[in-house]
């Protein structure tokens, strides 16, 4: 028989291919060992004297209480005896019961404690030490159930994660000016630029030819004008086209005008010194923009933000004023400070199609890491809460939306 789980079983049956776990024998058997364990198994002693140092236990009916005595009969003879099999490392896991249908004598006993001993050294390498249970005492529960639930108590600060990115809090849009085509970048990405410096050039072929054709019909309608004037003189009834035609020549010298305007905006110029922000400069050439398209911003670098794109999923509350920790990726060992500005309370698309809530920040310092354009994460810091809240916070919300409690 053997212990396991904290309950009696047969391991193995003489003549038993299988052992059933219901049968009333096994039943009774289960019970035995129970009892003799929870009597206290006794140190091996030598069921006769000739025997010595036998590990062999001799086991009578009287050992037994009434109710199992009973059925002694039914399942065992009346010599019986039984081994310890200890466990390596100490410990009983198992008894060796032998039945044996004749008188036990010195010679049995002899041979039989023989092979005990190799049995029991077998046993012990097999079965290894004796596995404790792990389940605590219901005292040690209850001290870790005070524990825990005083742990969940403690006050914590509520933080989230979100990617940001470095940007400057002074930055202006360069729009085109007019409907065109991009002709040329005249500058690079990340450059620094002075105030009314060119940046980009719109191709103006089109604008040139038409006031080409503009200063010759305003030349055609101030001569037709002059000639109508002179026959004013002979003529009463070409005083009456005077009007007409000088309206004419005000209307081309008007489109004449307003075409010398759109071509000094063909040369869109910077309104502010500081650095463009855009990307590759062969993108926009050839590309035709609409009127108040965003070609690049200017931004101003000695002033760093931080713009930071919280997943609604993510969301806590976020005041401004609070703390903000930027890791950036090509310095994550060195994590910039800053403060919160403002936070927005409507969701919009993220770079990467998320539904986020933005929030720009301040840094406090800047290193040599501190780029406009640089991206990485940042950590907000939001009111204190205690530590159960902030362990099932989005348990709960998840469990909420799915229930629709």
């Amino acid at each position: 028989m053997r212990k396991s789980a904290g309950r009696w079983g047969a391991q193995a049956v003489s003549g038993l291919v299988e052992t059933g776990e219901t049968t009333p024998y096994q039943n009774w058997l289960s019970r035995v060992a129970s009892h003799l364990e929870k009597q206290g198994l006794p140190q091996p002693s030598p069921p006769d004297a000739s025997a010595d140092n036998t590990p062999l236990i001799q086991l009578l009916p009287d050992a037994l209480p009434p109710a199992l005595a009973q059925e002694w009969a039914q399942w065992w003879p009346a010599d019986v005896v039984y081994a310890l099999l200890q466990a390596r490392g100490g410990g009983i896991n198992g008894l060796a019961i032998f039945l044996f249908d004749a008188p036990v004598n010195a010679t049995r006993l002899a041979s039989l404690n023989r092979l005990m001993e190799v049995w029991l050294h077998a046993w012990a390498m097999l079965t290894g030490p004796v596995r404790r249970s792990w389940w605590p005492s219901a005292r040690v529960r209850w001290v870790a159930l005070a524990l825990l639930a005083a742990a969940m108590l403690i006050p914590v600060r509520q933080s989230v994660l979100a990617p940001a990115e470095i940007i400057s809090l002074e930055s202006l849009v360069l729009a085109s000016p007019v409907e065109g085509v991009v002709r040329e970048v005249l500058v690079r990405p990340n450059q620094a630029v002075q105030e009314n410096q060119p940046l980009v050039a719109l191709d103006d072929t089109t604008l040139r030819n038409r006031r080409e054709v503009l200063v010759k019909s305003v030349g055609s309608a101030q001569a037709e004008l002059l000639a109508t004037t002179q026959k004013a003189f002979e003529n009463l009834q070409s005083r009456g086209e005077i009007a007409p035609m000088s309206g004419r020549v005000e209307e081309r010298k008007a489109e004449l005008a307003y075409i010398d305007e759109q071509l000094q905006r063909m040369s869109v110029a910077s309104p502010k010194a500081g650095i463009t922000v855009f990307g590759d400069p062969n993108d926009w050439r050839g590309r035709p923009v609409a009127a108040g398209e965003r070609i690049m911003l200017i931004a101003n670098p000695a002033k760093l933000g931080v713009l930071v794109h919280v997943p609604v999923a993510d969301a806590i509350a976020i005041d401004a004023g609070a703390p903000l920790r930027l890791f950036l990726h090509v310095a994550p060992l060195s994590p910039l400070e800053g403060e919160v500005m403002e936070t927005g309370y409507q969701a919009l698309l993220s770079p990467d199609n998320i539904a986020s809530y933005r929030i720009r920040a301040k840094l406090a310092a800047s290193n040599e890491y501190s780029r406009i354009g640089l991206k990485g994460t940042a950590k907000l810091y939001g009111a204190q809460v205690t530590l159960g809240y902030w362990l099932f916070r989005r348990p709960i919300a998840a469990a909420r939306e799915w229930a629709g409690l």
